[in-house]
């Protein structure tokens, strides 16, 4: 990558970036605004349809383009950009196009995002189904294969969590030197929160199309809140998230309690307003930026180790293949509110939510603990960064990429073995399509 000129970089998007309906748009709007930042020279490419919440990405300065699936007019576009470095947002993108890319831009670096970990979320989804615990979740899945595929074969990925960094490494085997610890970027703490007594109700947020997310939805619905209503019969439960569908809004209730309100046009004012989040997640993966955004607002929180994985110690991995993690909240490092068992068919688990949450809802003092704690916890999720900044990195690894590749032999034999099945029935469909 030559200091002479700006450097060229292409983003390839499975869906738009939309930093207001989840962790994973905020991460992507990040990317792109740090590359913007550094000269870099940024195009959009994607194949997803127009989204209402999609940030504007032309008012930033990124030139955006469609492109088609499945066809040679992808290696046309790219070819003529001429990328210096080229971002693939999530392992199915690397799947699709990085064949393409290899082929008409060789020498471009090829850097995966992967959001958070797709197979260990699903496969975490899977053992909560099953046993009713995601702490069995099977992690040599079909999927699992896939998506360390896709990160052997690229030059670079960026992981959001730490604790995702140790599963690659030390259960998977990837080499160090393909990975970049990426955190999701906090954001500005508001300059003025309200406080205890100027704070009211209970909140949940989270994309619906997300399934950890409608997961806690119906967990709340169905176990937690009815309980929580009883014992605080004035208290509302507000559940914000985009993407409502007629399943989630049907669980609107006001004499209940549990309102869903569907999109959140202001997460901030939201997350100010109430006394706490709620986010009873039972499986997931990545870090979640609900807790993160209400960590800024000084609001306490109320979830499982899954929710507190990534932003603070949780557990480790073991080596009988499954994720091991502490589910007894007295184990648990500090958490600004409370820490509950994620399995929640268990009335004293339930029980366990409910004190939880009155106490926060009526006791000054404790509320007062839990929300100056927030600030201790974002501190130390901050002040670890990465040995290298990301743009440092990608412009190291782009000079001296020759050395880098001749480095990574699973990245070559992968590349001889693997995506020509994929690469064929590509072609294929585009040939048919004709």
């Amino acid at each position: 990558m030559s200091s002479s000129k700006q450097p060229l970089l292409i983003i390839v998007g499975y869906v738009w970036p939309e930093p207001n309906s989840s962790a994973a748009g905020q991460n992507m709007l990040a990317i792109i605004k740090r590359c913007l930042s550094a000269d870099f020279n940024v195009t959009f490419l994607t194949a997803a349809t127009d989204s209402d919440h999609k940030e504007d990405l032309t008012a930033l300065g990124v030139d955006v383009h469609s492109v088609a699936l499945n066809c040679s007019s992808f290696n046309s576009q790219i070819a003529h950009i001429k990328p210096d470095v080229v971002i693939f947002d999530r392992y199915m993108t690397e799947e699709q196009f990085s064949w393409r890319v290899k082929e008409a831009c060789p020498d471009a670096l090829r850097v995966l995002n992967t959001e958070d970990l797709h197979s260990l979320r699903q496969a975490r989804h899977e053992a909560v189904k099953q046993d009713n615990d995601a702490r069995l979740a099977q992690l040599n899945s079909e999927l699992a294969q896939r998506e360390v595929a896709a990160i052997l074969r690229s030059d670079l990925t960026l992981v959001i969590s730490k604790r995702e960094m140790a599963l690659l490494t030390e259960h998977y085997g990837v080499p160090r030197a393909q990975l970049q610890y990426h955190p999701l970027v906090v954001g500005k703490t508001p300059l003025v929160t309200l406080p205890f007594e100027e704070r009211a109700h209970f909140v949940h947020i989270g994309n619906f199309r997300h399934a950890p997310n409608w997961d806690a939805v119906l967990q709340l619905k169905q176990s937690i809140w009815p309980e929580i209503r009883k014992a605080l019969p004035k208290a509302e439960l507000h559940i914000y998230g985009a993407y409502p569908p007629k399943k989630a809004t049907q669980l609107h209730n006001e004499k209940q309690g549990f309102l869903v309100k569907g999109w959140a046009e202001n997460v901030e004012s939201i997350m100010l307003s109430a006394k706490a989040l709620i986010a009873p997640l039972r499986f997931g993966a990545g870090i979640k930026g609900k807790l993160i955004d209400a960590m800024r607002c000084a609001t306490p929180s109320i979830t499982t180790w899954i929710g507190a994985e990534g932003i603070t110690s949780t557990g480790s991995i073991t080596a009988n293949s499954n994720i091991q993690e502490i589910d007894d909240p007295k184990q648990l490092a500090q958490w600004p509110g409370a820490l509950c068992s994620a399995n929640t068919t268990d009335a004293a688990v339930i029980q366990d939510y409910v004190e939880q949450a009155v106490a926060l809802h009526n006791e000054k003092s404790t509320w007062d603990s839990a929300s100056n704690l927030t600030a201790t916890i974002l501190s130390s999720f901050e002040s670890e960064q990465p040995e290298v900044p990301l743009i440092e990195k990608v412009i190291g690894l782009k000079q001296s990429l020759n050395t880098h590749r001749n480095g990574l032999f699973m990245q070559s034999l992968l590349w001889h073995q693997t995506l020509t099945a994929s690469k064929y029935m590509s072609q294929w469909i585009e040939a048919k399509n004709k």
